[in-house]
C-alpha cells in the first residue's frame, strides 16, 4: 500500500518570494534545512542557493529586500504560535538582528514592500498599543526607533510607499474581509487622507504606486460583484479600471520603471497571468498556466515575473516567466519522495446543484479502478478560501486516490473566487447553508454510479474542521463512515470568547457576538449535537493554535468519550494552526490517511 510520506513533495515552499534591486537574486522560503521552513537566497541566472536561517523551533514567515540589496528583513515565530517578530540578515547571512522583542505582540510586515525606496524605515503593524487594535508602525533602520502613524482604527494594515518615500497607502479592515477603507497618510505625523466613501462595502488589495506618485493600483469589488484592477488617484480616490473579469483578479505587480504591468487573474481556480507595456498600451503574450499561482513578483527591470506554480499532479515549485520572451523556466524541482507522477490522476472540474437552487463548484478526483469506491469530501478552511487545482495538502488527494480512494473539494457557499454574493452568504451563518452544500454534495455523489453509497467520509481543518464536526453531528442520517478533524472549532460560543484580540470585529461579523448571539451559535455548534455522532472520528490539533485553541477539540473529545465512541485524539505539543514542522505533517496525514483507507476500503 502506498503510504503518505511517498507523495510529500521533498521541498516545501511558503507563499512568500522577494526579489532583489539587481533583478536577479531571489529570496524566498522553504523547509530543505531540516524540515523547519527557513530563508533562502538563490540567482535567476545560475543555480545554488544560499541558506541565511537555520532555526529548529522558529519558522520564517515572510521576506523583503533592502533597497540596496545588502540585507533581508523577515519574520518569524515559535513553535507555531504566529507571535511574529521582525528580523534583519544580511544577504550573505550571519546571525540574524531582533528588530522587535515583544513576546505578546502579533507583528507583520507591510502587504507590498515593507522598506522605503531609501531604505532608511520599515513599515508595519502590530498590536502593542493595545491587544484588540492593529497600528500602521514606522520603524527607523538608522536608529532603530519606532513610531506609530495616527490612521484608521481597530485593524489596519500598510500597504505601499509612494515613490519619494514620504507618504503610504493604508488599508483599514472593517467588519468582515471583504469591507476596506484606503488612505494615504504621510509619514512625518500629518493627517491621513480618506480616499473610498465610509458608506460603501467593498474589496481594497493595494497595489504599487505610478513612478510619479499620482496614483496607485488596487484590486476592488467598489461597484462590481468581481474584483478588478484598477489605478486610484492618490488625491481623490478616483478609479480608472485597468481590467474587469468576471474572474477575480488576485495579484498585480509593477516594473520600478512603471512601464511594465503584469497581474493574475482566478478563473474557475486556474490562474491567468497577464501582463501589458504600459507606455505602448500593448498586452505580452504569455504562456498558459498549468494549474494555480501564488506570489507574483516582477523584476525591478521589468523583464521577468517569478511565483509559485502547482499542479494537481506537481508540487509547489518556484518559476520565471520571461516578458520579453515568454518562456517559463522552472527554479526549483519540488517532487514526490517516491510516488511516481505517472501514475497522478488529473480532478474533473464539477458542478453540482443545492436544494436552493445554488450551484456549487468543486474538483473531483477519481481513482483508477472498476469497482465501486469510496469517497473522501474535503472542505477547505477559510470559509473565505478556494478550493483549487493544485498539490494540495502536499499530494494528500493523490496518496487517497493511489490507495483507491476518490476525493471530492467542494466550494460550497462562503468559498473566494466566485464573486462577492457567493462569499458573503455564510456570514453569520455557520452551519447553514453551508452544510446543507455539504449534505446536497452527498446526494450528487450517491447518484454517480461509481461511487460505493455506503462509504462516504469528510474531512478538513480549521472551519473545514467546523463542517465535518458539523456534519457528522447535526446530518448524521446520512451515514457517514468517517470524519477527520484538523483543528476544527466545537463551540461557535467559546471560539469567538477565545479569538486573538484583533480579531472580535471581525469575528462578531462573520461567526457572531458570544454574547448577543449566544443562542444562535449555541444551536450551530457541533457539540450541541454531539450525542447524534456515531460516525468513527479522528482529532487532530495544534497545542499552541492561536485561531482555534486546543481547549475546542477538548470538548469535543471529551463528549465523545464519555459515550464510549470511537474517537482518536492526535496532539502536536510544537504546532499551532497547521503544519509547520515536515515530519509532524507527514505524521498527521499519514495517520489522517491510514484511518481513512480503513473505514473507505474493503
Amino acid at each position: 500500500m502506498a503510504a503518505y510520506r511517498d507523495y510529500q513533495p521533498a521541498l516545501r515552499f511558503l507563499p512568500t518570494l522577494s526579489i532583489a534591486s539587481d533583478s536577479d537574486r531571489i529570496a524566498f522560503v522553504d523547509d530543505s534545512d531540516g524540515g523547519q521552513f527557513n530563508l533562502a537566497v538563490r540567482r535567476i541566472s545560475s543555480a545554488g542557493t544560499r541558506r541565511l536561517t537555520r532555526y529548529l523551533e522558529s519558522a520564517v514567515r515572510e521576506v523583503a529586500w533592502h533597497p540596496a540589496g545588502e540585507w533581508l528583513i523577515f519574520l518569524a515565530d515559535e513553535k507555531g504560535n504566529e507571535v511574529t517578530q521582525l528580523y534583519r540578515v544580511g544577504a550573505d547571512g550571519g546571525e540574524p538582528l531582533k528588530l522587535t522583542d515583544n513576546p505578546g505582540v502579533q507583528y507583520a510586515l507591510a502587504l507590498g514592500d515593507p522598506l522605503s525606496p531609501d531604505g532608511n524605515w520599515v513599515a508595519y503593524c502590530g498590536n502593542e498599543r493595545s491587544p484588540a487594535d492593529q497600528d500602521v508602525l514606522v520603524l527607523d533602520t538608522r536608529t532603530g526607533e519606532s513610531r506609530r502613524l495616527d490612521v484608521g482604527s481597530g485593524r489596519v494594515f500598510p500597504g505601499y510607499w509612494s515613490p519619494d518615500g514620504a507618504k503610504l497607502s493604508v488599508a483599514e479592515w472593517r467588519t468582515t474581509n471583504s469591507d476596506h477603507l484606503v488612505y494615504v497618510v504621510p509619514i512625518d505625523g500629518g493627517p491621513a487622507t480618506l480616499l473610498t466613501p465610509r458608506d460603501e462595502v467593498a474589496t481594497y488589495g493595494l497595489g504599487p504606486w505610478m513612478p510619479d506618485g499620482s496614483g496607485f493600483f488596487v484590486l476592488t469589488n467598489a461597484g462590481r460583484q468581481f474584483t478588478g484592477l484598477a489605478l486610484m488617484d492618490a488625491a481623490t480616490g478616483q478609479l480608472n479600471w485597468i481590467d474587469t473579469p468576471e474572474w477575480d483578479v488576485e495579484e498585480v505587480s509593477l516594473s520600478a520603471d512603471g512601464r511594465t504591468l503584469a497581474w493574475n487573474i482566478n478563473v474557475d481556480g486556474y490562474s491567468h497571468l497577464r501582463a501589458r507595456d504600459l507606455a505602448t498600451g500593448q498586452d505580452l503574450a504569455l504562456p498558459a498556466l498549468p494549474g494555480a499561482a501564488t506570489g507574483l513578483t516582477i523584476s525591478p527591470n521589468g523583464r521577468c515575473v517569478v511565483l509559485r506554480v502547482s499542479t494537481p499532479t506537481q508540487p509547489w515549485n518556484l518559476a520565471v516567466i520571461g516578458l520579453e520572451t515568454g518562456k517559463l523556466t522552472w527554479l526549483s524541482d519540488a517532487r514526490p519522495t517516491a510516488a511516481d507522477p505517472g501514475t497522478f490522476i488529473e480532478p474533473t472540474l464539477i458542478r453540482y446543484p443545492a436544494r436552493d437552487g445554488q450551484i456549487v463548484p468543486g474538483y473531483l478526483y477519481r481513482p483508477k479502478r472498476d469497482e465501486p469506491a469510496g469517497v473522501l469530501i474535503m472542505i477547505h478552511g477559510g470559509p473565505a478560501w478556494q478550493e483549487r487545482p493544485g498539490y494540495q495538502y502536499d499530494g494528500f488527494y493523490q496518496y487517497l486516490a493511489g490507495n483507491g480512494i476518490a476525493v471530492l473539494a467542494p466550494n460550497v457557499r462562503g468559498s473566494l473566487g466566485y464573486g462577492r454574493a457567493y462569499s458573503d452568504q455564510v456570514n453569520r451563518d455557520w452551519g447553514g447553508g453551508d452544510l446543507l452544500d455539504l449534505a446536497d454534495a452527498v446526494a450528487f455523489l450517491r447518484g454517480l454510479g461509481w461511487v460505493d453509497p455506503a462509504r462516504i467520509a469528510v474531512m478538513g481543518s480549521s472551519y473545514g474542521g467546523f463542517a465535518v464536526l458539523s456534519c457528522l453531528s447535526r446530518l448524521p442520517e446520512l451515514d457517514w463512515a468517517a470524519g477527520v478533524d484538523i483543528c476544527g472549532p466545537s463551540n461557535l460560543v467559546t471560539l469567538a470568547k477565545k479569538s486573538p484580540p484583533t480579531w472580535r470585529s471581525l469575528v462578531a461579523a462573520v461567526i457572531g457576538d458570544p454574547d448577543a448571539d449566544a443562542e444562535r451559535l449555541m444551536d450551530r455548534s457541533p457539540v450541541t449535537y454531539a450525542d447524534q455522532i456515531r460516525a468513527p472520528l479522528l482529532v487532530i490539533q495544534g497545542a499552541n493554535d492561536p485561531r482555534v485553541p486546543k481547549a475546542e477539540s477538548d470538548q469535543i473529545v471529551a463528549r465523545l468519550r464519555d459515550r464510549g465512541l470511537e474517537v482518536r485524539y492526535e496532539v502536536f505539543p510544537d504546532e499551532g494552526h497547521g503544519f509547520i514542522r515536515r515530519e509532524n505533517q507527514a505524521t498527521a496525514y499519514s495517520d489522517a490517511g491510514e484511518f481513512l483507507i480503513k473505514h473507505l476500503t474493503s
